[in-house]
């Protein structure tokens, strides 16, 4: 049941993203671009999938299960640190050059966007290169403490 749950919600988040226009890059870049031609579409879709996301994590917080029954794990961690702040303007980066971010890229790659098949392979790079490092990290911390 929560595969089917999870295919169900992956699908009705694609075609969300694929009729609120994020899945075009000329969109986003349209609502990124504030000195220009400026599109303030996209804000009503965020504005509405931040209430919509708030609501859910308020009720989710006071929850131990979901309705399915699986354990509700919500981020714990409240800091905002160097690393939170460059990754996120890492990711806004991309996102104003590209016009993608990963769930739209990957919906874009779905409907046919050629543009988002370099921002994947980008993705999937990226991913594996921070896995890389955080591994690295890891045993190198390991050698220190075992010295």
């Amino acid at each position: 049941m929560a595969i089917i749950s999870a295919l169900m919600a992956g699908l009705i988040f694609g075609a969300g993203l694929l009729l609120s226009g994020m899945a075009n890059p000329a969109k986003v870049l349209g609502f990124l671009d504030l000195t220009g031609n400026w599109d303030p579409s996209l804000a009503f879709v965020m504005i509405g999938a931040i209430s919509i996301s708030m609501i859910a994590f308020l009720i989710a917080a006071k929850r131990a299960r979901s309705l399915l029954g699986l354990p509700i794990r919500l981020p714990a961690e409240k800091t905002i640190t160097l690393r939170l702040i460059l990754g996120s303007a890492l990711f806004g980066m991309g996102w104003g050059l590209a016009g993608f971010c990963p769930g739209p890229a990957l919906v874009a790659l779905g409907a046919g966007y050629s543009k988002a098949w370099g921002f994947t392979a980008a993705l999937v790079v990226g991913m594996g290169a921070f896995e890389w490092l955080e591994q690295a990290k890891l045993k190198a911390a390991a050698l220190r403490d075992n010295d």
